[in-house]
């Protein structure tokens, strides 16, 4: 499930364009420290290929809640032996934990694909924040729920958007330094803007939503990063 982003407005896009390119720009992201891995390149890179793809299914099998999942019901459920999945993980929430956090490994990979070093600030944050908000393409309410009951799954989730955060706030800074936005608060827009999509995946929320999680968030973007432009153009002189 994916949601189409606004075209960008022709003006801005030409403002920008002619704007010199930002050379540093995935430099700096680099800089920013990452969240650890609960699975580590090393122990992933150590996995058989029926491991992997364990927690592949695993990660189809959990959408649907998994409260009321044993590791022997997973077992029977992924056609394999409870040693095998035992070998992964000491325990079920320690192993849906292991799922969700390389899943957003992986979105986070995807998300910094599509950073160019050649892309205006403002440009880079919207593809950015539209990569990361996959996270929650999808997101039913009953794994949500399970997920929001489980106190380390807390913990992985803070790491990873504090990340989010901290690349949603450099941007912004970059794009203060070029002149592309006026001077604001950067650590609060960023806050919201990158939090909105871990938001609309609490549980109680997400009942309430009249679109799926994702294009909400994806919205949500569109319309603070047009606010952020307009309010740039009101302050300009002429």
């Amino acid at each position: 499930m994916t949601a189409t982003p606004e075209p960008a407005d022709p003006g801005h896009a030409t403002a920008e364009a002619a704007r010199p390119p930002v050379v540093d720009l995935l430099d700096r992201l680099r800089a920013i420290p990452r969240p650890e891995r609960l699975l580590s390149p090393e122990r992933e890179q150590a996995l058989t290929a029926r491991q992997r793809e364990l927690l592949d299914e695993l990660g189809v099998l959990v959408d649907n809640g998994f409260a009321d999942l044993t590791m022997a019901g997973l077992a029977a459920r992924l056609s394999c032996s409870l040693r095998t999945l035992y070998e992964l993980a000491p325990s079920r929430d320690e192993l849906v934990l292991l799922v969700v956090d390389r899943n957003l490994w992986r979105i986070g990979r995807q998300a910094a694909a599509v950073i160019e070093p050649d892309m205006a600030p403002l440009d880079a944050l919207r593809a950015y924040l539209a990569a990361t908000t996959m996270a929650v393409a999808g997101l039913r309410e009953p794994f949500a729920r399970d997920l929001a009951a489980v106190p380390a799954a807390q913990r992985v989730y803070d790491a990873h958007s504090e990340y989010i955060i901290a690349v949603a706030r450099e941007l912004l800074d970059m794009a203060v330094e070029r002149g592309d936005i006026a001077p604001v608060d950067t650590a609060a827009v960023a806050r919201v803007m990158a939090g909105v999509g871990r938001e609309f995946a609490r549980p109680e929320v997400l009942a309430t939503l009249r679109s799926p999680p994702k294009d909400a968030a994806d919205t949500v973007v569109e319309v603070m990063l047009a606010g952020l432009r307009a309010r740039n153009r009101a302050a300009s002189p002429g």
